[in-house]
């Protein structure tokens, strides 16, 4: 039983840092990008997420909740001032 959450749980993880490092390697070659700038990304992620009437399935399901997660981690730890990107 444990094996069939754990694929989730490794698809959210590997989802979410995907992003994270998405967003910054967005924020370091893009001068132009702002902290606003991502929080209307979010906006239409959140809308996207709750226009779900047919169910896109368990995937898509556990992208779509690691990407907003991401998205609000990362927004957060801008305004936090916090500028420690992890980029290899």
């Amino acid at each position: 039983m444990a094996s069939s959450v754990e694929w989730r749980d490794k698809k959210y993880d590997e989802i979410f840092e995907q992003e994270i490092r998405g967003l910054e390697r967005r924020r370091l070659s893009d001068s132009a990008c702002t902290v606003e700038d991502l929080e209307g990304v979010l906006q239409h992620l959140y809308i996207m997420d709750g226009a779900d009437w047919y169910g896109r399935g368990s995937v898509q399901d556990i992208t779509m909740a690691a990407t907003i997660a991401a998205y609000e981690h990362f927004i957060a730890q801008w305004k936090a001032g916090e500028n420690n990107l992890i980029l290899p």
